[in-house]
């Protein structure tokens, strides 16, 4: 039995310890986050540079078809985060899928999500950066300044505000999230406008043809569609955000299920939509992985500024899923320290309440990734996100994983599910692994990056084994404190 089921016992057994936080690494936050914070996070998680930037690339490569990938992997995305929340209300965490799979997997299990995750945001914090720097690059202005010199300051930046406290950080996430929905519905609007008064787009008259008179839904075929299922998954990485934020607002059981309920639609709306529109307006062979497809549009409507405007606005885009991946990242890596699978500076917090050691660790693996836009500035975006997919897979099949066990022992009679639950468990918890595996293992047709990121899998292994040698003892010895702290 793990530390955390006795843990879980024991305060069930003694109601007055009710008061205890189920994880030792919840304890010193604060619960400054708001609904309208949370709300906000679970919309900006939904909106980043997977959309802004990745579509594009997309676009170009699968045709109009990209808009079913979205919604496909936008259903098991919306599994993965209605088990989260069910396991949030079941016990909030700041520790979230790391602290429940302590629970219901043991120190191992916690050790391979925690250490997973972190590869996921300090990869995908590369990209963003590299994200950042392409848009930069957008502007003349910025043209002769380097890649990599564009990538660092945008590090430095977001750094120096995510070390400020976590209301500055919801804040910060609100008005971004504010930001980029608000542009999105105007881009719609415009798009539907468009399509409505037949107006020329790029010298083409918009709607249905422009899909028919380019090779039709599949121009290039059916693979290219099946194939970039694993960078639309990148898309919605961020959406387990509502669990880890989960643990620092006042009133979970309110702010989660509302939250969580609300992420199907906008991905509908949002991803599937804005597809939609976007190959209607122009064909995907227009679009391209170094610009955003929005700035792509409204460059070609004869409106100059407008596409200044959204290069702006999807510049945000990238610096709120920088700031989201240092923030969540931070929270992870202290649920470990306290535990021992972490070294000990990551759980060290500020006096504002921070957990500035592991966003500081996170920092310095970003720091590669300018590293990276110095060697390979042409391919540091396409690298890094079949690296974090890596981690986006992993960590997603551990939280079905999660909840599997936890149905399990709920069935046994040994915990409660909320009323907040996940249907059709276990069919959508064995579908939804199924077809993140399957997604993991389509990269093996792609030679010149997927292949080799697959390549990767022993050698991640194989660190994480040492790792764990390396680390067990500690564990052990944290476990055995604790568990000597709640026998008293």
């Amino acid at each position: 039995m793990s530390k955390q089921s006795v843990r879980t016992a024991q305060v069930a057994d003694h109601p007055q310890a009710t008061g205890t936080p189920a994880d030792a690494g919840d304890a010193g936050y604060s619960k400054d986050l708001k609904h309208r914070h949370v709300n906000m996070i679970a919309i900006g998680g939904a909106i980043g540079t997977g959309l802004f930037l990745g579509a594009g690339g997309r676009l170009h490569t699968a045709g109009p078809a990209l808009a079913l990938a979205y919604l496909v992997c936008g259903v098991f995305a919306f599994f993965v985060v209605r088990a989260l929340g069910e396991l949030v209300l079941y016990r909030p965490s700041s520790g979230s899928f790391v602290s429940y799979a302590r629970e219901f997997l043991g120190e191992k299990g916690a050790y391979v999500a925690g250490w997973m995750y972190f590869l996921n945001w300090s990869t995908t914090g590369i990209a963003d950066i590299t994200a950042i720097a392409l848009y930069t690059h957008y502007w003349s202005l910025f043209t002769p300044v380097p890649q990599w010199v564009l990538a660092l300051a945008a590090l430095t930046v977001v750094l120096a505000v995510n070390l400020i406290s976590v209301r500055i950080f919801g804040e910060m996430e609100f008005w971004f999230a504010i930001v980029k929905v608000a542009t999105l519905v105007a881009f719609m609007l415009i798009g539907v406008f468009l399509l409505a008064t037949r107006h020329d787009v790029d010298g083409r008259t918009p709607g249905l043809g422009v899909i028919t008179g380019h090779g039709g839904l599949l121009p290039h075929g059916a693979m290219p569609v099946v194939l970039v299922m694993q960078g639309v998954i990148f898309a919605y990485a961020a959406l387990e955000l509502v669990g880890v934020a989960a643990g620092e607002t006042a009133e979970p059981e309110k702010v989660v299920p509302r939250a969580v309920n609300s992420i199907m639609w906008r991905v509908a709306l949002f991803y599937v939509g804005s597809v939609v529109l976007l190959a209607l307006l122009l064909p995907g062979s227009l679009y391209s992985a170094g610009e955003s497809p929005f700035v792509t549009v409204l460059s070609k409507i004869g409106v100059p500024a407008a596409g200044d405007v959204m290069n702006l606005v999807v510049l945000t885009a990238a610096m709120s899923s920088l700031n989201s991946g240092l923030y969540s990242t931070g929270r992870i890596l202290r649920s470990m320290a306290v535990a021992g699978s972490a070294p000990r500076f990551t759980g060290v917090m500020s006096r504002s309440q921070v957990p500035y050691g592991g966003i500081l660790l996170t920092c310095a693996v970003c720091v590669l990734g300018v590293g990276l836009n110095y060697l390979v500035p042409s391919q540091a975006f396409e690298i890094v996100l079949n690296v974090a997919s890596l981690g986006i897979v992993s960590t997603w099949v551990i939280i079905m994983v999660c909840h599997l066990v936890f149905v399990r022992r709920a069935r046994a009679g040994r915990v409660t599910r909320p009323h907040f639950r996940l249907p059709g468990s276990p069919v959508t918890e064995v579908a939804t692994i199924a077809f993140l595996l399957a997604c993991l293992g389509l990269m093996w047709n792609d030679p010149e990056v997927g292949r080799r990121t697959l390549l990767l899998i022993p050698l991640i292994a194989l660190a994480l084994v040492a790792g764990w040698f390396g680390v067990r003892r500690r564990v052990a010895r944290a476990a055995d404190r604790e568990l000597t702290e709640l026998t008293r």
